[in-house]
């Protein structure tokens, strides 16, 4: 495999680039200068409390901002449930929205699956369900197409709601002609245009991830999962223990929820097509499901309050673990990351290369600072080789030895080095050959497995005479 432009002249590009401005965005900030320049910029109170005001700029608001509009989708459910049913079953359906370990694992986080479910939830809203009051087609159809815009696959649970409703519209021309074909042309041309100032050139980004990921199934390379893995694993882990609730509504709700039910189902069944399955790729059902766990739980009698303090406690429980346990060394590591470059202005050589399974970590936007970083690159192959390996997986075939390759002396090295646990061992005579010592530690999973282990390691390159090792 030809190698990746980088390598150990990687740290030394970056390190002679010092001396002029890191060009990493147009900014009038201190974290964009050069080290030099920032750092006596940094000397002040003032630009410190600019630093702290533009790392919530760029993590916080975002995640709040996504929050906002989760809680938005979630009250729209309830507003749907209470037209469609009554104040009783709403309340049911949106306790089990809300206490739901993977609305509160995803409802902040910027994925693109998040806000495809917050635009599906609201267009759920408009859509002409029998006894809704609120239906409103251009609406509804708006917001399916904005969804594809954003990420295509949110069409999948469209596609049986779409079907019903030009089946069930007695003006079938109208619908196609005044509705569908005018909001898909706006907000396709809008997406063109959009693309066409970012990309330079004319892209449609939505031929392009269906060729990706499905003409061409190279989503494989990030993984994937038996045909089944929806249904007998995927399914159940999203649902937790929803899911005897969810069955059981089954058999409870109208027959006018039957087409929320065959949504779910042929949702799971396309997606089961795909070689490449993640969790995340099915949220946008799981409000459907809380339908069914409502009716489930508005007629439980009995077993009400037991059942109503055995999901708000599981699902809490996992929920408080998930968010802010489980993984979040890779969090961490970061913050001690720029901890360090804003503690230590002056090491201006300082360099940090990441030695894990490639986007285990956030990179500058965490860092806010021009700091040399580099991690394991993973592009997948758009060329059709057959037996095509990237750099992280050259990486691990022999850590060792690819480290001494890539760093054959000490002025190539990077200061830094962040690794999982698990990699400590394989690599040790070469830490110790290179006088890296272990600075930092930090917690990551209960549940290591592969090239993930339970702890992260910050490992610091010292002067001989400074050394101690531990």
């Amino acid at each position: 495999m030809e190698r990746e432009p980088g390598g150990s002249l990687f740290f030394r590009g970056l390190q002679n680039r010092s001396h002029e401005e890191m060009k990493l965005r147009k900014r009038k900030s201190a974290l964009y200068l050069s080290p030099e320049k920032s750092s006596e910029r940094r000397g002040g109170e003032e630009s410190q409390q600019q630093v702290g005001l533009e790392l919530v700029a760029e993590i916080w608001i975002p995640r709040l901002a996504q929050a906002l509009l989760s809680a938005i989708a979630d009250l729209r459910l309830y507003s749907l449930m209470k037209q469609l049913e009554n104040q009783q079953v709403a309340k049911w359906v949106f306790f089990c929205q809300l206490c739901s370990w993977f609305t509160w694992y995803c409802c902040t986080r910027t994925l693109t699956n998040t806000m495809e479910t917050v635009l599906t939830i609201i267009a759920l809203f408009y859509y002409p369900l029998e006894g809704s009051k609120s239906m409103n087609g251009v609406k509804y159809s708006f917001l399916v197409a904005l969804a594809f815009i954003i990420r295509p696959t949110a069409v999948i649970p469209w596609i049986p709601l779409l079907f019903r409703h030009f089946w069930q519209e007695q003006r079938k021309l109208d619908l196609i002609l005044h509705q569908f074909l005018p909001v898909g042309f706006v907000t396709l041309s809008w997406s063109l245009i959009i693309d066409r100032m970012f990309f330079g050139q004319w892209t449609l980004v939505q031929y392009n991830f269906l060729k990706f990921n499905v003409l061409q199934n190279l989503g494989t390379f990030y993984g994937s999962h038996s045909w089944h893995w929806y249904f007998s694993q995927g399914f159940p882990v999203v649902l937790g223990t929803h899911l005897p609730f969810f069955i059981h509504g089954c058999f409870l709700a109208p027959q006018r929820y039957r087409i929320l039910l065959v949504t779910v189902l042929w949702t799971l069944l396309v997606y089961s097509m795909l070689s490449h399955k993640e969790f995340r790729f099915i949220y946008p059902v799981l409000p459907f499901c809380m339908v069914f766990c409502g009716y489930s739980l508005n007629h439980l009698k009995t077993w009400k309050k037991p059942a109503l303090g055995f999901l708000f406690l599981s699902n809490m429980l996992l929920a408080l673990y998930t968010g802010l346990v489980h993984q979040r060394g890779t969090l961490d590591v970061m913050t001690h990351i720029q901890e360090l470059s804003y503690n230590n202005p002056h090491k201006s050589a300082a360099s940090v290369f990441v030695m894990m399974p490639c986007h285990s970590t956030p990179f500058y936007s965490h860092v806010h600072y021009p700091l040399p970083m580099r991690f394991l690159q993973c592009p997948p192959d758009l060329t059709g080789k057959s037996h095509y390996l990237d750099e992280a997986d050259i990486f691990y075939l022999n850590p060792l030895n690819w480290l001494y390759k890539e760093f054959p002396s000490n002025s190539t090295m990077p200061t830094h080095l962040i690794i999982f646990s698990v990699l400590e061992e394989e690599i040790n005579a070469f830490l110790i050959s290179r006088n890296y010592e272990r600075t930092a530690v930090f917690f990551h999973t209960h549940l290591p497995e592969g090239r993930t282990g339970s702890h992260i390691y910050v490992y610091e390159q010292k002067l001989k005479g400074k050394l101690n090792r531990r």
